[in-house]
């Protein structure tokens, strides 16, 4: 690991916002779902939550450029069950659909916890998901067409909450508490010794200013538990 690697990560870290989280709601096409990755990773989302029928997760990886390593991505079943603990934690669920009942997107304050809801290519929002939707919202268009495509929607109202947080000053300081910091370091910067302490059930160690192992006995003490 270089020292350029280790700072990058940290300032990633330091900017990535705990309170923002996307769910796609059965996104199928992998160019989309790999678009979509791509966005949160620009804007400092760290949770995306994909719900598909079938336990499958499609996102192209050559699409996202590696962006995939870079959030937290859950796959659920249903999609009650990433909304129910996110709105049971205190966030808001705005869903992007065109409803009788949607505003602008640019209506809604993204300062507050927030969950975007992305709907399927066709079929837009699923009915289950109605229950826990606090905004409906959409993106003005000026052409005959009714909404933009999936990816390009999440793009828009990402940088619109992107703005918001900046003028706020969300992007400035560190958001994550200390034990998920740290958690993120390490496995971003040791990604085949986390793998490794998870399979054996062990402690992350500590890393030094440089991202390697602090102790120079760690690896012989961690081979011998």
């Amino acid at each position: 690991m270089t020292a350029a690697r280790y700072s990058k990560i940290i300032e990633v870290l330091n900017q990535r916002q705990p309170d923002l989280a996307v769910v796609t709601d059965s996104v199928h096409k992998g160019k989309n779902l790999s678009a979509i990755i791509r966005t949160c990773d620009a804007v400092g989302v760290l949770d995306l939550y994909s719900v598909s029928e079938n336990d499958f997760f499609g996102a192209h990886t050559g699409t996202t450029v590696g962006a995939h390593k870079w959030l937290n991505i859950s796959l659920c079943k249903t999609i009650s069950e990433p909304l129910e603990k996110l709105k049971s934690s205190g966030h808001q669920i705005v869903a992007a659909e065109v409803a009788a009942c949607s505003k602008d997107y640019r209506e809604v304050d993204y300062t507050l916890p927030t969950v975007l809801i992305m709907g399927a290519e066709i079929e837009g929002i699923s009915q289950q998901a109605q229950p826990y939707i606090d905004h409906s919202i959409t993106v003005p268009m000026m052409g005959m067409v009714e909404s933009f495509n999936v990816s390009v929607a999440a793009a828009i109202i990402l940088s619109e909450a992107r703005r918001q947080r900046e003028n706020a000053g969300y992007y400035d300081n560190r958001r994550l508490d200390d034990k998920t910091f740290n958690k993120y370091l390490f496995e971003w910067m040791q990604p085949v010794l986390a793998q490794y302490c998870q399979k054996h059930q062990l402690d992350y160690p500590e890393l030094d200013e440089e991202g390697d192992v602090a102790d120079p006995n760690w690896h012989q003490q961690a081979i011998g538990s």
